[in-house]
């Protein structure tokens, strides 16, 4: 026999934390395409670097079969992937939580969990669309050669997944260092515009002094980067890394590690409420 109670919990059934999540995901692209200077500086930041960086150096890289067009274009995909994940977060997070976005938002019965799927969706359709975009640009522009094989096709796609998560769950750590919504640009473009110096991204690998070059390689950007040129470059292009070759398997571990890592720091460090809100 169905009692009242029952009847009340069928009726007040809230979706699961996946529908919302796909609901929240929906609303967070809306609002990001809606806030027009945030939504042209992410894409073009990378774009625009990449147009620099690719006509003043495009001189053939001697011993590679490449030019230094192609270096850059393969290494700016790695950056806009961390740029549309690590900054975007990192910033719209704090500022979220600066304006009590995020106390109200976990005031209601939607679970935490639909709020940050809400955020992966977005990060994933934005990182997609960045990607596709810098792609487009090297391919058609700087002579970067699209894979020919399903094996580089999927080699891409497992490191822009594990690069991609790891790159937002750091953004989401991140996210609680700044004070203020005002500060929060300044902390997180900062160690990405430094990262980029240090990980193959604006100076090739092989001008980059050793010892800065394993700072870099703490991170996952150099990694990416790494991955990337082995994907989009040809085998004789190798001789310009650190270690003489692509290292799949180690970027697969420390993309990995970063995942789990990241995800644990989310766990230590992720807050509702503000500083000053206690």
């Amino acid at each position: 026999m169905t009692t009242n109670a029952t009847v009340t919990r069928a009726a007040g059934a809230l979706p699961g934390a996946w529908a919302l999540g796909l609901s929240r995901g929906a609303l967070e692209i809306r609002q990001f395409v809606r806030q027009r200077d945030a939504l042209i500086f992410t894409f073009a930041f990378p774009v625009v670097f990449l147009a620099l960086f690719a006509s003043i150096f495009g001189d053939a890289v001697e011993g590679t079969g490449i030019t230094a067009s192609q270096l850059y274009a393969a290494g700016m995909v790695a950056a806009g992937i961390m740029s549309t994940s690590f900054q975007s977060l990192g910033i719209s997070i704090a500022v979220e939580r600066d304006e009590k976005v995020l106390r109200r938002l976990r005031g209601t019965p939607m679970p935490p969990a639909a709020y940050f799927l809400g955020k992966v969706w977005m990060v994933l359709v934005t990182g997609l669309a960045e990607t596709a975009v810098l792609l487009l640009v090297g391919s058609t522009l700087f002579g970067l050669d699209l894979p020919s094989s399903a094996s580089k096709w999927l080699t891409f796609a497992w490191i822009f997944a594990l690069g991609l998560t790891g790159c937002a769950l750091l953004g989401i750590a991140i996210s609680s260092l700044p004070k203020s919504s005002k500060s929060a640009s300044s902390v997180v473009v900062l160690p990405f515009l430094i990262l980029q110096f240090i990980s193959g991204v604006f100076i090739p690998v092989h001008q980059i002094p050793d010892w800065l070059l394993n700072i870099g390689a703490l991170f996952p950007l150099k990694w990416m980067c790494q991955g990337l040129r082995g994907v989009f470059l040809p085998e004789s292009a190798a001789v310009l890394e650190q270690a003489g070759g692509w290292e799949y398997g180690k970027t697969a571990l420390v993309l990995g590690a970063w995942v789990v890592g990241g995800l644990v720091l989310c766990l230590l460090t992720f807050k509702w409420k503000s500083r000053r809100d206690g």
